[in-house]
Order: C-alpha cells, then structure tokens, then sequence
C-alpha cells in the first residue's frame, strides 16, 4: 500500500504548535514509509479564512522544514463537494431542513441537538428564506438510528460511538457551503488518503465522516491515530488565552527550526533508544506510530529552551553570529563578533542576547537588590574594590593583565575578589566571562563604574 497522508489546517489563525506537531507526525511517517504528504487547506469558511493567513502556515511549516508534495483548497473544490450531496439526496441519505436554532430548541430544549424534524417532511430546495436573511434552507446526512460506528485506532485502540447519538448533522449550509466534513470525507476518498494522523480532539468528528465514506460507498476508509493533547505547566490544554502557541511566537524569540521540529517529535513519541536530541534523518529512520504514547504531552518551554541551547552550540561562529545578529540589537559588527564565542556558550534563545551583552555595548541594568546584598554585604568588599581600584590604575589594558589584576587582588586579601567586581561593572551575578568584555571598555568606563559601587557601600 502507498501512503498518503494530508495535513489539514484551517486558516483562520496562526499555525498552533499543536497543528506543527500533527504536521510534522505526518510528515514523519510520509518519509518514513516513502509516502506522499498533502498539505490540503480547510478553507470551506471563506468568512474566516484570510490568505494572509493560508501563507502565514506555509511559511511556519516551510521554517519547521516540512516540504509537502502535493496542495489543495477546498474552496477550489465546492463542485466536487455539491455534486456529492446531490446524489446523497437522490439515494435518500441526505434531505433539505428548514428549522431554524430556535425552532429546534422550541421543540427539543437548549442542548439536545437536532430532532429529525425535516427527515419525512421532503422540503424543497428552493424554500424562499425570509426577509431578514435568517434561517433557510440546509442539507442534513440521514444517520442510522441503530447500530455502532467504531475505527481501530493506531494510538487509542478501538473507539466506538452508538449511532443513537449521533444527530442528522448539517452537510451544507443554508449558504450553500458545504460543511468541513463532508468536504474531509470526500477529499480522503477522492484524495486516497490512507492514514489520518491528528489531535484527539477530533476523535468525535469521526463517526460522522466515516458514515459519509459509508455512503459514498468506500469500503476500505483510512487508519486514524489521535495524537495525545498537549497541555501546560497546570496540565490544560494548551489555549491561546494562557500560553504562546503560535509558532510565530517562538520564532520571534529566537528558536531556531531545528531546535522546534526535534522537541515537538518528542511531545507524545519517543524513539527506542531514548535519545531526545538527535539529527532529524534519525528521527524518521526511527518514526514509529507504534510508539505513540496516548497520555497528554506536556509542553514544557524551561525542556525547548534546553533543547534550543544545544542546537545553538551546535552552530559553527559564522552561522551562528549570521543567525543571532539581528537579535542583538545595535552594537558594532566588529565587536559583536568577538563577543560572539561567549554568547553563543551561554544563551538558550537568541532574545537572550541583548541583556546578556548590554553592559558592554551601554549601560549596565540596575543589580536585583536580593543580589547585591548577597555579593556585596560582605564586610571584606570594600577592600578589595579598593585594591581593585588602584590596581586597574596602572594595568595594561587586556584580558590576562585584567585578570591578573582583579584575581591578584583577592589574593593578596585572602577575599573572593571576581564576583564584587562583576557585579560592579556588569550589574548581574553572572553571564558573560568578565575579562575579555571588560577590556573592550575604556578604562575610565570600568573604574567609574567600580568608584559607583563602593561609593554606594559606604
């Protein structure tokens, strides 16, 4: 069997990590297998749909590096889709309503779903819709009131819904869209899907398209895996009201692709060997949907930005001062090429950069006074800022004479001399090593600095 397997956003928002990680799942098994991977765009809801926002999930895919083989809109394939239903109400699995939201409510109550008012009622297509543009006519799927509807599932095992519960759904609305089931059962006929591979939020939707494969008399409909959710820290669902979940967001502060791609396999799989970071030709030698675990994934961003530092280290200076530039705001090329090495050692994002660097291209922030108190309230740093000070006098201006200077002068007092010093001219505890940034300031800039701080002591 030759597989193929589609990834199938909606574009009516920025591409969800939740969706990445279902296209990358495909993608995944789509090279594994030597298969096809479709990227089909859900854009039956042209009210929602924006193309801004169709090339905003191809650009977060291309970054991701998930090529595709083939595309589609469904809004190009309307035809295909209403000439479907037509022969649906032809056979008699399909018929038009009338009912409006209200009318079903008035006979059924606020959450009981739809009654099967219209099944006999044999409304015509052409029912005039009222004057105030409301209501009209729909197509409704005729659901069987018996039996059960149930799939095998690669990762849940075998799912099943009484088909008692299942209302006579709406396949085409009063506007003449088609709804996106009908549109996903018919393009996975049409399309030859054979593997659907997707959140198990959408494991209710299935019932309905495979009663609709079912009348389209496919016998043979595609294997479904429900990826696990992925939650938060709190264990919910990961919701654009709590958390970063677009993409974009993580591009935008400095995540590189490689770094996303390889922790969003792991939300849900892992391989054999239980090695997480690892090039991707690995990762889809290893790919298994076998190896799914159905539990919630967390998503944890203190994991991804370990997993990004380590891809970070992995880049040679040029690529890496090439990538990060643009992250570290103004400073001179020159000398943010030879602060690269230690940058490049330290960050785990790129938006990391400018504070990490920001006493030496500026001013230096204000210490976290929890810290200054913890460095500087010892009752021996006033000395050693001191002997610093006359020592930074008369020091050649470079690294090892620095550190010389600096060390040697704790030594002399029996004292711990680096950290008073540090947090004098840099204003942190720690980051960046000291010495070799220290002497691309003036002299003047590093003993004015020291001068501050012991006066602030006093």
């Amino acid at each position: 069997m030759t597989v193929r397997v589609r990834f199938s956003p909606a574009p009516t928002g920025y591409l969800h990590v939740g969706s990445a990680r279902s296209a990358l799942f495909n993608w995944l098994f789509a090279r594994k297998t030597g298969g096809t991977f479709i990227l089909r765009i859900e854009d039956t809801d042209a009210d929602r749909s924006r193309p801004d926002l169709i090339d905003n999930i191809r650009d977060s895919l291309r970054w991701l590096g998930i090529d595709w083989d083939e595309e589609y809109r469904q809004s190009d394939r309307f035809d295909q889709y209403l000439a479907v239903v037509e022969g649906f109400i032809e056979r008699g699995q399909a018929y038009y309503c009338d009912c409006s939201q209200d009318d079903v409510r008035a006979r059924v109550g606020e959450n009981a779903g739809y009654d099967g008012h219209c099944r006999d009622r044999n409304i015509a297509r052409d029912t005039v819709k009222p004057a105030d543009g409301s209501g009209g006519v729909v197509v409704r799927f005729r659901t069987p009131h018996d039996g059960v509807t149930g799939w095998d599932d690669l990762i849940r095992g075998r799912v099943e819904f009484e088909n008692s519960v299942i209302e006579d759904f709406v396949i085409v609305r009063s506007s003449g869209v088609p709804m996106f089931h009908l549109a996903n059962a018919y393009d996975d006929f049409d399309m030859g899907i054979t593997h659907v591979i997707r959140g198990e939020d959408l494991v209710n939707t299935v019932p309905r398209v495979l009663l609709l494969l079912e009348a389209l008399g496919v016998t043979e409909p595609p294997r479904y895996a429900h990826l696990p959710l992925i939650v938060n820290e709190q264990r919910k669902k990961l919701s654009k009201r709590r958390d970063d979940v677009s993409v974009g967001d993580y591009t935008a502060r400095g995540y590189l692709a490689a770094a996303m791609r390889n922790y969003l396999v792991t939300l849900g799989w892992g391989a054999k060997d239980d090695i997480e970071i690892r090039p991707i030709g690995e990762i889809i030698e290893q790919f298994d949907l076998a190896d799914i675990n159905k539990a919630p994934a967390f998503f944890d961003v203190k994991k991804l930005d370990h997993f990004n530092g380590e891809y970070i280290r992995m880049l040679d200076l040029d690529a890496f001062i090439e990538a990060s530039r643009p992250f570290a705001g103004p400073v001179d090329g020159e000398l943010y090429r030879r602060l690269a090495p230690f940058v490049q050692e330290r960050i785990r994002r790129y938006d990391e950069i400018p504070a990490l660097i920001a006493w030496v291209v500026g001013e230096p922030p204000e210490p976290e006074e929890k810290d200054w108190r913890k460095v500087m309230g010892r009752d021996d740093v006033p000395k050693v800022l001191d002997l610093v000070l006359e020592r930074l006098e008369k020091v050649d201006w470079e690294p090892e004479a620095l550190t010389e200077a600096v060390l040697g002068a704790g030594e002399v007092l029996g004292s711990k001399s680096q950290l008073p010093v540090r947090m004098a001219v840099t204003g942190r505890r720690s980051g960046l090593p000291l010495f070799e940034p220290m002497a691309e300031l003036d002299r003047s800039t590093v003993v004015e600095r020291i001068r501050k701080a012991r006066g602030r002591l006093d």
